[in-house]
């Protein structure tokens, strides 16, 4: 099922790992990653089963910035989010909500629609490198 706005790629590499991987490209790229949020140990915590579901928040203020100051409600989507997570096959996956669309959702001028468009491409290539074996 897809769901618009939403973009996942499937990892060759586990959970674990392919949350290392983004979070070492993030941070390599120059990106500040705020939190990680792994909620299967918060199900586990409270006698319930998940699995594997973690969320990395990151961004950087010089490029989130023009785009709350061309619609402040694009910061309810900001800072940026990416989900790994585990199939019923075992598969890991890498999702996050492209931010071309995030800026269309919330009616971005044509001025900083360039900035969402650069954040896109840099998201797609770093997501593609965390999820990819190296060539």
């Amino acid at each position: 099922m897809a769901v618009e706005g939403l973009v996942s790629l499937r990892s060759s590499f586990g959970p674990n790992e392919t949350t290392d991987r983004l979070k070492a490209e993030l941070q390599a790229s120059g990106l500040t990653v705020f939190a990680q949020i792994d909620h299967a140990a918060g199900a586990a915590s409270v006698g319930l089963a998940l699995r594997p579901t973690a969320v990395l928040i990151f961004g950087n203020a010089k490029g989130g910035t023009p785009l709350m100051q061309a619609a402040q409600t694009i910061g309810i989507d900001l800072p940026l989010k990416a989900l790994v997570w585990q199939d019923e096959a075992g598969d890991t996956w890498l999702s996050y909500n492209d931010p071309a669309w995030l800026a269309q959702r919330h009616g971005i001028t044509e001025q900083t629609k360039t900035v969402a468009a650069n954040m896109s491409g840099m998201l797609r290539a770093l997501a593609k490198v965390a999820t990819s074996p190296a060539a």
